[in-house]
């Protein structure tokens, strides 16, 4: 079987929980100069026809740099901000227009045998940023550059409710009837706060966030971020960084980091489970995470009711406390409420599955498969094929989620020589 075939199929539950999700996507210039930024529009359009309500952002600092050179214009940048006067605002409006109408056109292909054939895409723009100078800062006179000061959210929830692309351009406009120059990164980030986007992905150079051994971070929260812009200091990195944490602290979901540079990089890192780039992800009342010591108790008072009622196998407080380096639970402001525990089978390829619950005050909210998904990354890195269940009351569960019947015969001997035929479990195993 071709791999893409089982790609599709695991990426299937990302493409429903993605469907009428709003993503503010930002492309800086040097993306749409790039030579992967046709692969980028690619990537785009499949996004927005698998539902995912699309707002994208672009920058313009290499084109504007170009503009003033040909003209014999001095950048000027004071705190790593431009100094936008009249004749770099000219440059800047030439280099915007240019780059939008080059973008709009590449979401107007419809070339058969293409990715783009059929789209039919909609792209829609105009007034929708309100900006206001940002002035004088320590003597300088920014003259024409600014800061957003409004999204129309309404205005683009309508023209995303309409199936349209939405293309937002580092431009905003006043009440007065001024032009500022504004940073893409502000306008991405403040868009994506203000319709209370799912995701805002930010592209750039590299893969992601790499630390100081060249390695790239995965995941980060938002309070870890300041560590990273100390060690970072006024690269352009740092500016992702800081507006990833910052939107994430307003209450966007997840902010992603991927590289322009890397075909495919999008996909990947939305799709799959391990992803591409480095991840921001907001604190949440909830805490997924390996269980230690301390949590011995809070996990006798989760699983002992259903000891009682024959769904678990019995487990002493002196085997918890043996054995809790196996288990993974999920925390709620101090209370356990879902766990699951890893055993691998000596001699074996395979592991076990055991001591899956979750408390009945949390049923359906997705935990079981939050801790089923965490349980597979520790068995893939011990180099597990197979993972066992052994359940009486829960096969269905089990069955939706990919595990397939199996037998005690198909247990590895380290764990057949223990099934209780008493309880009469049944058996499923699950690929890895």
């Amino acid at each position: 079987m071709p791999d893409y075939v089982n790609w599709l199929r695991h990426a299937s539950p990302y493409i429903n929980s993605h469907r009428d999700r709003t993503f503010v996507v930002m492309l800086p210039g040097e993306g749409v100069e790039h030579p992967n930024f046709g692969n980028i529009v690619h990537d785009l359009v499949l996004l927005h026809s698998l539902g995912a309500r699309l707002v994208l952002v672009h920058g313009s600092r290499p084109q504007i740099e170009a503009r003033l050179a040909a003209r014999g214009l001095a950048p000027r940048y004071h705190r790593d901000l431009r100094v936008t006067d009249a004749p770099t605002l000219e440059c800047v409006i030439d280099a915007v227009g240019s780059l939008r109408i080059a973008i709009e056109a590449r979401l107007s292909m419809d070339m058969a045998a293409s990715p783009m054939q059929g789209a039919r895409l909609r792209v829609a723009g105009g007034n929708l940023v309100t900006a206001r100078p940002i002035g004088v800062v320590e003597g300088v006179d920014y003259h024409h550059t600014g800061e957003v000061r409004r999204i129309d959210r309404k205005g683009i929830g309508r023209l995303l409710d309409e199936r349209s692309i939405v293309l937002l351009s580092p431009l905003g406009y006043s009440p007065t009837g001024e032009i500022f120059n504004l940073a893409c990164e502000d306008v991405a980030m403040r868009a994506a706060i203000d319709l209370e986007a799912e995701k805002l992905i930010l592209y750039g150079a590299e893969q992601g966030l790499l630390d100081a051994s060249g390695k790239l971070v995965r995941e980060l929260r938002p309070q870890q971020v300041p560590a990273h812009l100390q060690r970072l200091g006024n690269s352009y990195q740092a500016e992702l960084l800081d507006a990833a944490a910052q939107a994430c602290r307003a209450g966007v979901k997840r902010s992603h980091i991927v590289s322009y540079t890397e075909d495919g990089a999008l996909l990947s890192e939305l799709f799959t489970r391990t992803g591409n780039g480095t991840l921001v992800a907001q604190e949440q009342f909830e805490q997924l995470r390996e269980a230690g010591i301390e949590d011995v108790g809070g996990l006798i008072e989760l699983i002992r009711p259903l000891e009682e009622q024959g769904i678990l196998v019995r487990r002493s407080r002196e085997v918890l406390e043996r054995e809790i380096e196996q288990f993974s639970i999920v925390e709620r402001e101090g209370l356990i409420i879902a766990c699951a525990a890893l055993y691998p089978i000596a001699d074996s390829e395979a592991g076990e599955l055991a001591c899956l619950a979750v408390n009945p005050e949390y049923r359906h909210g997705g935990r079981g498969d939050e801790l089923l998904e965490r349980v597979g990354r520790p068995a893939r890195r011990l180099g597990l094929a197979t993972l066992f269940v052994l359940t009486t009351r829960t096969a269905h569960w089990f069955r939706e989620r990919g595990f397939q019947p199996s037998s005690v015969e198909r247990l590895p001997a380290a764990r057949a020589s223990l099934y209780n035929f008493q309880r009469n479990s049944q058996v499923f195993e699950k690929s890895l």
